[in-house]
């Protein structure tokens, strides 16, 4: 079904271009094998239907996440679904014209409207006018933590005071305590409220992972700290030690998850970036390993203008073995600036 995908829509790229194959364990994987942002298999067919217009799996799928309580994959599928509405949205109008009441189709509604919003030079008015979207859908589903990670992003878009973000952050908590989507939200809330505090970041960070079960992706949370730190140049010297000990924490949580499969890739590329700015060539190199052929769009937009290809020569790197090229670093292509935060 990825391979399909990769045909039918035009957001899941392979790179076309005429590079070397890569031979690891045994599996050969050619540049023109990657793809870029494939969604998983429960996803794919949702997606497809989508670009015909129809949502009905889209509905079914946001619901079966919900009744299951999988709040991570919830969170993942909503945020995918709203970015392909952002260029194709009949599906999604259709949704809601049919069922405005829907906790599914008013999650995705509001997530789409956040993400237009985002894009504006009028950023936070035009974020604080759909503030009552965010809360229709968190009236939808009084357990969905989902909702309240959409509204920690609108508090850091919306530049909201601290206290009315302890009480978002308190509500999301309540409904999923270790809630991976909410601690990136929150992180990314009070990296931008303490700009070049990254201590306090890591600290935050470190007591949700430690906090957390072996096997949550909050474990993976520090090294999104790491991330932040790596990229953003300022503020005081973290010790080389707390970075290390983030991306071990991440280390350790990834053969947990599945092999080669799109789900977990996003983490995978997150720490493949981070062990290769710190120059963990062998780590790094099982990372790719476990990671398959799937590449993410983040973290490599945040420092380059084609994620797929400067994930490709990173790759290219590790897998000879060797920095190589500083091309091979995974530092701004555009003169050292990073996008301030992915939304």
């Amino acid at each position: 079904m990825v391979g399909t995908m990769a045909m039918q829509l035009p957001f899941i790229r392979a790179t076309r271009m005429a590079r070397p194959v890569s031979r690891f364990a045994g599996r050969p994987y050619a540049d023109d094998e990657v793809l870029l942002d494939a969604p998983d298999a429960r996803l794919s067919p949702a997606l497809v239907a989508a670009a015909r217009g129809d949502h009905g799996p889209a509905a079914t799928l946001l619901l079966a996440t919900r009744a299951a309580s999988e709040w991570e994959r919830r969170d993942r599928y909503v945020t995918r679904l709203a970015a392909f509405a952002r260029s194709r949205p009949e599906w999604l109008d259709a949704w809601l014209a049919t069922a405005p009441q829907d906790p599914d189709a008013l999650l995705a509604g509001a997530q789409l409207a956040v993400d237009r919003a985002w894009r504006s030079p009028a950023r936070a008015e035009l974020l604080r006018e759909v503030s009552p979207l965010i809360t229709a859908a968190a009236r939808g589903d009084q357990r969905d933590p989902v909702p309240w990670r959409l509204a920690l992003d609108h508090a850091r878009g919306a530049q909201a005071g601290h206290t009315y973000f302890e009480e978002l952050w308190a509500a999301a908590v309540r409904r999923a305590p270790h809630h991976y989507g909410c601690h990136v939200a929150a992180l990314r809330y009070l990296a931008t409220y303490w700009h070049g505090s990254h201590h306090e970041c890591f600290d935050f960070a470190d007591r949700a992972a430690q906090d957390a079960p072996s096997g949550a992706l909050v474990q993976a949370l520090p090294l999104r700290a790491a991330f932040g730190y790596l990229t953003d140049r300022c503020g005081p010297e973290v010790p080389r030690e707390r970075l290390d000990a983030a991306a071990d924490r991440a280390i350790a949580l990834s053969p947990t998850l599945p092999a080669a499969d799109p789900w977990p890739a996003r983490m995978r590329n997150l720490l493949l970036f981070v062990l290769v700015r710190l120059e963990r060539w062998h780590d790094a190199a099982e990372q790719l390993r476990l990671n398959g052929p799937y590449a993410t769009s983040f973290p490599w937009d945040q420092v380059s203008d084609d994620p797929l290809g400067h994930f490709l020569r990173v790759r290219e790197d590790v897998l000879n073995g060797a920095p190589g090229d500083p091309s091979g670093h995974p530092r701004s292509e555009r003169g050292g600036r990073v996008r301030p935060g992915d939304h």
